[in-house]
């Protein structure tokens, strides 16, 4: 039988491999700026015309001289690595040496580039195969300039396969936003058919950038963490050989007393400056804000790991977003560790800043509709509203003191920045709660509590959270132990019927703390409210009850002196 097998002609083999790495507009522009990035830039201007299939990229990174420009698009070129040994340290977002390449044989490629020090810049225009066609000499600033054109042209049917341009507009969008999370020391300018789309300003840090992505989000509904970890230690690697001995940990969460989202749409994860999928880590951040969000929503929450590249196989997936991390127990258990660390309240993360827009919007008004006028300390300065970028953390050297008690529901505790109102029921069923799930204790009870007519669902669901419950009778049921919060209360039998409708374990939990939490209307004492609002402070996730709802209300100091307006001059203040 003569074979059938038999070598695929190169430019079949080329048309495969830019498959790969080209399949639509948003491919071109991940491998363009990262190319970018990898350059240096921090300025980087994508433009774009989607019905005439052309793309222009340009940076002022390092740029170029004639001889890089000669090999930029032959098959497998890269300047970021040289060996094998180079794949198991990679620091850049490129090395494969294939996007420019795969670029030639889908369309038409020009690149303008000038060195950085350099006197001259020059003009490539490739061929097929990435074989250059013309070069001469131009006039440009450092840095380099990628024109795309004609893309698919050779592939009419993949052009054709694609979505509507409106959908892959939309998916550039996607794709540079999270670049530019990844990234935020980077100016970015996007333009459309000649006119500017859309730009991101560069940020200190990912939380001051996030809000010009998600336009909903203030900055003072986020909180960032940002610890340095020590890599993992295991056999497969001598520590003395590490490529970096620590790793960076940044955190920006979504306060879930402030933001959440209908979709996990917003729960991302980056490591070394690229957008991953990895669904060990999105679980591990779901998990950790369990029962602190409503039902059927979920957190903001962006993590970027820098990691020491010897923990991570890149080469693992085409497309690079799914990768291989070794010790992958260990990063979760920092990241939830981390999570934790933000959600918690302390004298370090409380920022000056109303609780609610509400509350935020109120004050404004109030002072809008003042009779006199308000001078501020310094007249050259525009007025900052309380949730103003400039507002800096306000850092509260004592704990919260209780001061009072309203409507016998609401505790006013006082602090060195300001005052909080905290609902009693939901700051105690949070206290509870936390204590149940550290310590779920079971307590016998005699004589038994006697239950009446059960469904066998609703005893299979009793013994499932672990209570003894035998027949007493016809259509009795005895309980011969219950939940310890549950012991002194007088309506235990109702607790426990309702215990018996479903849920997991957890979800017990949320009921029997929800019922032994103290009632709205229940008159408290000094010690009573103090001892309270110490046990609701230390909590691991004190800004909201299991079911979501937030536990307290901030004024800040800040505020309250703008709505009473107390920036003032004796003698101008009576007109004299």
């Amino acid at each position: 039988m003569a074979s059938t097998i038999q070598a695929l002609p190169i430019e079949v083999v080329y048309l495969i491999t830019a498959g790969e790495v080209i399949d639509s507009l948003a491919s071109v522009v991940r491998e363009l700026v990262e190319n970018s990035l990898d350059a240096g830039a921090t300025r980087i201007v994508v433009s774009l015309w989607p019905q005439q299939w052309r793309i222009r990229v340009a940076d002022n990174g390092c740029g170029m001289n004639l001889d890089d420009l000669q090999q930029a698009a032959t098959a497998h070129s890269t300047s970021k690595i040289r060996s094998s040994a180079d794949l198991w340290k990679i620091n850049s977002l490129g090395f494969r040496g294939e996007a420019l390449h795969s670029l030639t044989t889908l369309a038409d490629l020009e690149i303008l580039s000038r060195p950085v020090g350099g006197k001259l810049g020059w003009r490539i225009s490739y061929g097929d195969g990435g074989e250059v066609v013309q070069v001469e000499v131009t006039a440009i600033a450092p840095g380099t300039v990628v024109t795309v054109s004609h893309l698919f042209g050779n592939c009419s049917s993949r052009r054709q396969g694609l979505p509507t341009t409106a959908q892959q507009m939309k998916a550039v969008q996607a794709t540079i936003q999270q670049i530019a999370l990844c990234h935020p020391h980077v100016t970015w300018q996007i333009w459309q058919n000649d006119r500017q789309w859309f730009t991101i300003c560069p940020a200190a840090t990912t939380g001051q950038l996030l809000p010009q992505i998600l336009r909903q989000v203030r900055q003072g509904d986020l909180q960032e963490v940002k610890l340095e970890l020590s890599n993992p230690l295991n056999s497969c690697t001598d520590a003395i050989n590490r490529v970096s001995p620590h790793s960076l940990l940044n955190l920006v969460v979504g306060l879930p007393d402030r933001c959440h989202r209908h979709r996990p749409d917003w729960v991302r994860v980056a490591i070394n400056g690229r957008m991953v999928k990895t669904p060990e880590l999105e679980q591990t951040i779901l998990s950790a804000f369990h029962r602190t969000l409503p039902r059927d929503r979920y957190p903001i929450c962006f993590l970027h790991l820098a990691i020491s590249p010897d923990q991570i196989n890149w080469n693992r997936n085409p497309a690079k977003t799914e990768i291989y991390l070794n010790e992958i127990i260990y990063w979760q258990e920092q990241i939830t560790q981390a999570i934790n660390q933000a959600l918690s309240i302390s004298s370090s993360n409380l920022k000056e800043a109303v609780h609610t827009t509400r509350v935020s919007k109120l004050l404004k008004a109030a002072e809008a509709k003042g009779s006199y006028n308000f001078n501020p300390q310094n007249p050259n300065e525009d007025y900052k509203t309380p949730n103003s970028c400039t507002d800096a953390i306000n850092r509260v050297s004592n704990s919260l003191k209780a001061v009072a008690q309203v409507s016998n529901t609401y505790i006013v505790a006082e602090h060195s920045g300001g005052m909080w109102l905290v609902e009693q029921h939901i700051a105690h069923e949070r206290v509870l709660y936390e204590q149940l799930c550290d310590d779920w204790q079971l307590v016998s009870v005699e004589p038994p509590i006697i239950l009446y007519q059960l469904s066998p669902a609703q005893v299979s669901q009793l013994q499932r959270i672990g209570l003894e419950i035998e027949p007493f009778g016809e259509q009795l049921w005895a309980v011969r132990n219950i939940p310890a919060p549950l012991q002194p209360r007088d309506d235990c039998a109702e607790a426990i019927l309702e215990l018996s409708w479903g849920g997991d374990l957890q979800t017990a939990q949320v009921a029997v703390a929800c019922r032994s939490a103290i009632r709205n209307g229940t008159p408290m004492n000094q010690q009573e409210m103090q001892t309270l609002l110490d046990n609701w402070q230390r909590t691991r996730n004190p800004r909201t009850c299991p079911h979501g709802r937030p536990i307290y209300l901030s004024l800040e100091e800040s505020a309250l002196a703008r709505f009473f307006r107390r920036n003032w001059v004796i003698g101008k203040s009576h007109g004299i």
